[in-house]
């Protein structure tokens, strides 16, 4: 349990050590530009943009961890926001394991955060910390459906996939991140559950242990950028932002 008597302290742990095959062929997804700066340097920013964020730990890839160093002393952060980086493992869980092993004892709170989502306002990360800081052992922030969604029965690619369900929509909710947690709940839960490839997301790792997981708000341009398309769409948020915003 953290200690009554010493504030609570907060990091933050990038993984960015996967290809992201889905936007084509070349440089990991991480350090395609967005505006001309690479998304992880905009990861990187958005989480030191709170003040409640003491320390980044970017899991880089297992060959790029000397590059992504380079990359990131480029683009200094505020004072008051440490940063490290450390060479990822063959599976998003190993990374986010060896991003955990990083940090210090006096960390108490931990927020994971997609290096595919670099336009994350400062505001939905303090509501993170703040409802982790409030008691909740694991927190993620969420949006509600747009779309209606259908439980199907999977067939080989390409071949008609016939319906077997529609979930309520009211009930669901697209999960964003940060995903914040207190730090000894999910170091426990990635000692404990292995998914290996399937832990794409912590929060359900902790679910698996039978702890409470709650949402909060999340952010419409916290969206992850996967596709092309979304890469289209996160340079015009970040147009509008450095013409509204001054954002840099």
């Amino acid at each position: 349990m953290p200690d009554p008597s010493r504030p609570l302290r907060t990091a933050a742990v990038i993984p960015a050590a996967g290809r992201g095959v889905r936007l084509g062929p070349g440089t990991p997804k991480a350090l395609r530009t967005l505006g001309g700066t690479p998304m992880l340097v905009h990861a990187v920013r958005a989480m030191a943009a709170s003040r409640a964020v003491s320390l980044i730990v970017v899991v880089a890839p297992p060959d790029g961890a000397a590059e992504v160093s380079r990359l990131l002393d480029e683009h200094p952060l505020p004072e008051r926001t440490d940063l490290r980086v450390v060479p990822g493992g063959g599976t998003r869980q190993e990374s986010v394991q060896l991003g955990l092993a990083a940090l210090p004892d006096t960390i108490d709170v931990v927020l994971v955060h997609d290096a595919a989502r670099p336009l994350v306002p400062v505001d939905t990360v303090d509501a993170v910390v703040a409802a982790v800081r409030a008691g909740a052992p694991a927190v993620v922030p969420a949006l509600p459906l747009a779309d209606t969604v259908k439980q199907v029965d999977p067939q080989p690619q390409g071949a008609p996939e016939p319906v077997v369900g529609t979930p309520e929509r009211a009930l669901l909710r697209a999960v964003q991140t940060p995903q914040g947690f207190d730090l000894a709940t999910l170091r426990k839960a990635h000692d404990t559950v292995v998914e290996g490839e399937g832990a794409t997301d912590d929060a359900g790792l902790v679910e698996r242990l039978g702890s409470p997981v709650v949402v909060v708000p999340g952010h419409e341009e916290a969206f992850k950028v996967t596709r092309p398309l979304d890469l289209v769409l996160a340079e015009a948020v970040l147009a509008r932002r450095r013409a509204t915003d001054g954002y840099v």
